[in-house]
């Protein structure tokens, strides 16, 4: 296993990660899985067998019962590892059940500890933005928590550019507690965080930790033009995110993730994780899986070192184009470009 430093943390997390999503099965969340305790337990150990210190949840995955599966596998062990969760979304009827007001995420805190039979998280992420909430009362908060000890580190996602500097600038100035990490979507389909989100962590320290970073198993290899939704997988269910705006330009790097994937004797899926952590800013990627084998594959791809020939192709068929004002500023001011403008503008 590699470990990278989150951000300007001092804390190494591993470059793969565990996610729980599909622990627990209720709601909505049936449609990607319904992992039991016993099933959890055999995930868990093999990614601990293989060097994984990161797990994922939220308090909002199955209604809880996914903190609280992680909670009862990591009972015992539990100081031998790192676990985030996760605040913000709606997760009951009331007027104060959801959002990052001061009350909410103190409450959902104090909730997420219970089900995690733990007395601190490692990292707590602000699920999404509230832009009801004032964000001098969400850092406030998440300092009172940080301070309290129930919380180590404090992180964003699904966040846009101005949400984060508007947070970070409120921390600073009122000397709270400071973002050291945003969890994202980012993949070869979806590389819209190049604009704001990867040059923002380059620029301000922040570790980017990538959910869903083979697009709900789009990247895989499984789906193809000749079988668009694999057989099993969680579209054929009805599992819409993340959106494809363009399904030709999906197919034609699929093409290109199994063609790389064949000169490195591996399959599509290893390549598009490969990929990732070529990226400026990256710490983690967080991979979920149905069984052992899935997660074993995808450890390989620690193991393969894409050359420029690689990088090339992938960035050819996936490579965002530069709008407004992008375009304008790689004109007039790629001379004076700093490294976090360069996480958009190398091209290939």
């Amino acid at each position: 296993m590699e470990y990278r430093t989150l951000g300007r943390s001092g804390l190494k997390v591993s470059a793969i990660s565990m996610g729980t999503f599909t622990f627990g099965g209720k709601g909505p969340f049936g449609m990607v899985g319904n992992q039991t305790v016993a099933d959890a337990r055999k995930l868990v150990d093999c990614c601990l067998d293989h060097g994984v210190n990161l797990f994922d949840t939220a308090n909002m995955y199955s209604a809880g019962l996914s903190e609280q599966i992680l909670g009862e596998v990591l009972d015992g062990r539990r100081d031998q590892v790192l676990v985030t969760s996760k605040a913000r979304m709606r997760i009951g009827g009331g007027p104060n059940d959801e959002g990052v007001s001061r009350y909410h995420l103190i409450r959902e805190c104090e909730k997420t500890l219970k089900n995690l039979r733990t007395d601190h998280i490692d990292i707590y992420f602000m699920h999404e933005w509230d832009g009801v909430t004032p964000v001098e009362e969400k850092m406030a908060a998440l300092d009172t928590l940080v301070t309290q000890g129930k919380v180590r580190y404090v992180g964003c996602s699904n966040y846009s550019g101005w949400h984060i500097m508007k947070s970070l600038q409120a921390s600073e100035r009122d000397r709270r507690v400071r973002f050291v990490t945003q969890q994202i979507h980012y993949t070869l389909e979806a590389r819209e965080a190049e604009y704001e989100l990867l040059p923002i962590s380059v620029d301000q320290g922040l570790g980017v930790l990538v959910w869903s970073p083979l697009a709900a198993g789009l990247l895989s290899g499984k789906h193809t033009r000749q079988t668009p939704v694999a057989p099993g997988s969680r579209q054929a269910a009805g599992w819409t995110e993340p959106p494809i705006r363009d399904q030709e330009r999906l197919w034609e790097i699929v093409d290109v993730l199994i063609s790389v994937g064949a000169k490195h004797g591996v399959e599509a899926a290893q390549i598009a994780l490969a990929w990732l952590l070529t990226r400026p800013a990256i710490s983690s990627l967080v991979v979920g899986g149905s069984n052992t084998n899935q997660f074993k594959a995808n450890f390989h791809a620690l193991d393969i070192k894409l050359d420029a020939e690689d990088l090339k192709a992938l960035n050819q068929v996936s490579q965002p184009e530069l709008i407004y004002p992008y375009w304008h500023q790689n004109q007039f001011a790629i001379d004076r470009f700093s490294n976090g403008d360069w996480a958009l503008h190398e091209r290939e």
